[in-house]
């Protein structure tokens, strides 16, 4: 099982995606104490874009296998499914192939899904999404398959509890909230980030990271917010001119955008298949 090399393009997975971090993280969320010298295996999926975008992550820490997932847009309602699916896909990715053919039983890390919400809706501290939520017979907690999620609001002045105990997660909720306050302001939002960037710094907040890797996380942050601005929008456009009319119209803009059609599948709900057809069509 060795280390993933994906490329990051979120400034989540770019600050959480080293070992340290994410055990730094873990910390946080489960409260609890594990060592530094705590073993930390990377397994997130290099292609899992059905979760809107590449802001997930996936790692083997003692028995256990986190998966983490940072929004900044709506929470999505069917995230217990999409992370049964993804679930499914690690442990077919860390398990060895010809090992659930064996009459022995194989011992499994136990999974915990967390999302942290830090978008600008109104959202409680922490909410649970479970899988049986959504089985058509009405079968609540208790049945034969269930997936449990729990989900942090870590905006700003929210679960201080949980973000203090990461030095990283405080940094990284204080800057995205400065760009927001800046942009909001009246600053564009490329000045903005700068500004939130500079001034992050000065105040001796995700110094390195920053300092470090200044230009990816402004590359980055400015792809990550103009895409949930322009998701609001066509959001909006999708209710004025009928679902199914906007629907097809999103998924232009975000092809327009050269975003990969299953990223545009996953926003939209629509097949695979005819987001290709319709990527096609519009390269002509």
């Amino acid at each position: 099982m060795g280390a993933n090399k994906r490329y990051k393009d979120s400034v989540f997975t770019l600050l959480f995606g080293e070992p340290d971090k994410m055990l730094e993280l873990y910390n946080a969320l489960s409260g609890t104490n594990l060592p530094p010298d705590t073993p930390v295996v990377d397994a997130t999926l290099e292609d899992a874009l059905f979760m809107d975008r590449c802001n997930d992550l996936a790692f083997v820490i003692g028995d256990k296998i986190v998966v983490c997932l940072e929004h900044q847009s709506t929470i999505n309602e069917n995230l217990p499914l999409r992370l049964l699916i993804y679930i499914a896909r690690v442990y077919e990715r860390i398990i060895e192939n010809k090992a659930i053919y064996r009459t022995r039983l194989i011992k499994i890390p136990k999974p915990e899904f967390y999302v942290l919400y830090n978008g600008t809706e109104d959202f409680p501290d922490k909410k649970t999404l479970r899988l049986s939520d959504a089985f058509k017979d009405d079968v609540r907690r208790g049945g034969l398959l269930d997936l449990e999620v729990t989900i942090y609001n870590v905006g700003a002045g929210r679960n201080r509890e949980i973000v203090a105990r990461s030095e990283s997660l405080n940094g990284y909720a204080v800057f995205t909230e400065r760009v927001r306050q800046y942009h909001a302001a009246g600053l564009s939002l490329e000045e903005a980030i700068k500004k939130a960037v500079d001034d992050c710094v000065a105040d001796g907040i995700l110094v390195d990271f920053l300092n470090n890797r200044s230009s990816e996380v402004r590359n980055m942050l400015f792809t990550e917010f103009k895409l949930d601005d322009a998701i609001e929008v066509w959001r909006e456009e999708w209710f004025e001119e009928g679902v199914e009319k906007g629907i097809y119209k999103v998924a232009k803009n975000m092809i327009a955008l050269n975003m990969p059609p299953e990223q545009v599948a996953a926003a939209t709900g629509l097949p695979l298949n005819e987001v290709v057809k319709l990527s096609k069509k519009e390269e002509h």
